[in-house]
């Protein structure tokens, strides 16, 4: 009996004193909700005996706060490339990439690789994911009833008081996210999207202000489903999340019909990246799931799940037709001429345009 005492105490201190990993291979991702294929993350499993933990956020600002406090325990997170991911690089929020554990960097559309860079010199810390736009998502024949005369390529549908107080009726959903919406609001109003002048967000605020009675709610991930069952007729939301919507209103067959608009004053253009944080607990693993992702036949499955183009040109042949040819998915060349980018916005400036934020969603 002591025989057996003594060995089951050998055995357990041996166990404890091996690595982690080899106990259990596990990768920890920390991702957008809605924003990637679930059998691929059950593939990437099968295929390497990894475990996935996977959490979703709905917000750039949740994602910030989580990584700045320390101690996430991820191993993957996706941030966007502005503000969000320049401003975590800069603050050492990240492990720099190994790319002799990476061969499928190989597989990256250079051009885009090129615009990443200006958010991440010389790719050290990010590897391009998914990428979009920020307009409107949008139910025609709802808004048409109430406001026959809204321009339906514009962003005046939403930020033109008139417009936005007849189409309250059949509802307006506003992305919670103030990052994203007020370099929009900026060049609507013919402003420099990265402008941090006062002035102009005293301009951001009035404009925000005159619609906000005819706002029904806030929210980022609530939009697909807000639109797709018919709570919202009007979203401004990413490009994606507003065909997912169409997708999911198909095939409920409830008569709602839903389309993405990028609006012909411009609609921003965002890269999504994932990145290591620097104190993930499994760095090997995390670099196993990017190189996995950057498969062409993975990154077709992903697209053709969240209707978003990926960074992996090779990918396009493989592509579901009907997403492929969508221009709403792969836009033109001559739309993507209009598209705009934003740059890092100084602390103090992000700190007003929080609180202008917090102002306009109180409605005071």
């Amino acid at each position: 009996m002591l025989r057996r005492l003594l060995l089951l105490a050998a055995c357990a201190t041996l166990l404890a004193a091996m690595p982690a990993r080899a106990q259990e291979r596990v990768v920890n991702v920390f991702n957008w909700n809605d924003y990637i294929d679930p059998y691929m993350v059950q593939r990437f499993t099968r295929e390497t005996g990894i475990r996935v933990r996977y959490d979703v956020y709905d917000s750039l600002e949740t994602l910030e706060g989580r990584l700045s406090a320390g101690r996430s325990g991820y191993d993957i997170v996706v941030p966007t490339s502005e503000p969000t991911f320049s401003r975590l690089a800069r603050a050492g929020a990240f492990r720099p990439l190994d790319p002799a554990l990476l061969p499928n960097l190989a597989n990256l559309d250079p051009a885009l690789q090129r615009q990443v860079a200006a958010s991440d010199p010389g790719n050290r810390f990010g590897v391009l994911y998914l990428w979009g736009t920020i307009g409107l998502g949008v139910n025609p024949e709802r808004i048409r009833a109430l406001a026959p005369d809204a321009p339906m390529d514009s962003l005046a549908l939403l930020l033109d008081p008139q417009h936005a107080r007849r189409i309250a009726r059949c509802g307006i959903t506003m992305m919670d996210s103030a990052a994203d919406v007020i370099p929009t609001v900026l060049r609507h109003l013919g402003r420099d999207p990265n402008s941090t002048a006062e002035a102009d967000l005293r301009e951001v605020e009035r404009a925000l202000m005159a619609i906000r009675p005819f706002i029904r709610n806030f929210s980022t991930a609530g939009a697909i489903e807000a639109l797709a069952g018919g709570q919202s007729c009007l979203a401004f939301a990413y490009s994606g999340d507003a065909i997912q919507a169409g997708v999911r209103a198909r095939e409920a067959g409830r008569g709602v019909t839903v389309q993405y608009v990028a609006p012909r004053e411009g609609a921003q253009l965002w890269f999504d990246l994932l990145a290591i944080p620097a104190d993930a607990p499994n760095p090997e693993a995390s670099h196993a799931f990017i190189n996995f992702l950057l498969q062409p036949d993975v990154m077709a499955a992903i697209t053709n799940h969240v209707r978003y183009p990926n960074g992996v040109p090779a990918s396009r042949a493989l592509v579901a037709r009907e997403v492929a040819e969508d221009p709403a998915v792969f836009p033109p060349e001559a739309a993507r001429a209009a598209f705009f980018t934003i740059g890092p916005v100084p602390q103090a400036a992000e700190r007003a345009r929080n609180r202008v934020w917090s102002r306009f969603k109180a409605g005071r």
